[in-house]
């Protein structure tokens, strides 16, 4: 669960990441709500979020993937990166951070889903 997030903070069970993460919920029958986290995610370019900077996400393929934007949302999804994801048949929400992480809490116990989150502007 993310517990908390702030400007170029977020909180997930009780550890605090000050990079942009991943965030995998790990949901099955079997495995409820269990999460694993990437803290060391890299962008070819900061403030644009191309395919290739999602190819773990790919190889997971979960459900949903919730693209956080930033605190302000600079983030840019081009058409490129939303085509790739949906033609794997992943649904796709990209809202600034704040409200990504609110989506991320309310669907990660009821469907495989992966979060991206940049954290600052």
């Amino acid at each position: 669960m993310i517990e908390k997030y702030e400007f170029g903070m977020l909180r997930v069970g009780g550890k605090k990441h000050r990079h942009y993460v991943i965030i995998y919920s790990e949901y099955s029958e079997k495995s409820r709500g269990s999460e694993r986290v990437d803290p060391n995610w890299c962008r070819k370019e900061g403030h644009r979020l191309d395919p290739s900077d999602l190819e773990a996400v790919m190889k997971v393929r979960p459900e949903v993937l919730i693209v956080g934007t930033g605190y302000y949302g600079r983030m840019e999804v081009p058409k490129e990166t939303i085509d790739s994801l949906k033609g794997l048949g992943i649904d796709l929400y990209i809202e600034p951070t704040k409200v990504a992480c609110q989506k991320y809490n309310e669907l990660k116990d009821t469907r495989k889903v992966a979060a991206a989150l940049h954290l600052t502007c």
